[in-house]
């Protein structure tokens, strides 16, 4: 959501409800070992250094108009695939497609595995085929897109950079070159995504789901209200 100035916030915002024991300190205090609190999920495809391509899923992901923003774990082979070739394309699955992002979870294309990995997950030369999904060519780079997700971001690193001192992750900087949409979840004549066709893969603290159906409600500035 964009920001918006003090006459829009003063003429289009709700009413606030009414107080109720969620608003009157009936919260507790807890430390979850996980902050997925209901993100999309995206599958990344990257070149690896023999030229095949490497198939990762991941939780951690935002976008801010055209810059997408990646949190990957240091040790994967997608960050060293951009480190080299910063080049990738961010497929977002539906949630149909729940069973083959769970396939590719174990995986790895790092070999040998990183040793904060071993006794988790297992190398996999070719995770398309472990995953039953197919590559498709892409347009703008050079790694392959997911046939069977119906957005598909090609996109370019504009930087990467640690998450914090000693930190085992990585925050990427992307930014999104060209943009593929299956035509069942466009609106007919349009450049916009439909939201009520357009069913994302939500990973839910571990779980995963679709979109919660029936729509609440729409934003003010949506276009396709």
């Amino acid at each position: 959501m964009n920001s918006t100035t003090t006459q829009d916030v003063a003429t289009a915002a709700p009413a606030a409800p009414a107080a109720n024991s969620a608003t009157t300190g009936d919260h507790l205090s807890i430390s979850p070992s996980i902050l997925y609190f209901g993100t999309p999920v995206a599958l990344l495809t990257t070149e690896n250094p023999d030229g095949t391509p490497n198939l990762a899923p991941v939780s951690s992901a935002w976008a801010l108009g055209h810059t997408l923003v990646l949190g990957l774990g240091a040790e994967g082979r997608t960050v060293a695939n951009l480190a080299e070739r910063p080049e990738l394309v961010v497929n977002l699955p539906s949630a149909d497609l729940w069973a083959a992002v769970e396939r590719l979870a174990p995986l790895t294309g790092a070999d040998p595995v990183p040793a904060g990995k071993r006794g988790v997950y297992r190398h996999e030369a070719d995770k398309f085929a472990a995953a039953g999904l197919h590559p498709l060519a892409s347009e703008a780079v050079g790694p392959p897109r997911v046939a069977e997700c119906p957005l598909q971001l090609e996109a370019v690193v504009r930087g990467i950079t640690a998450a914090g001192p000693a930190s085992g992750f990585r925050i990427v900087e992307c930014e999104v070159v060209r943009v593929h949409a299956a035509a069942s979840v466009v609106v007919p004549g349009t450049q916009h995504i439909d939201p009520a066709a357009w069913n994302p893969l939500i990973y839910n603290f571990r779980h995963y789901f679709g979109l919660a159906r029936p729509e609440l409600g729409h934003g003010f500035r949506s276009q396709t209200a």
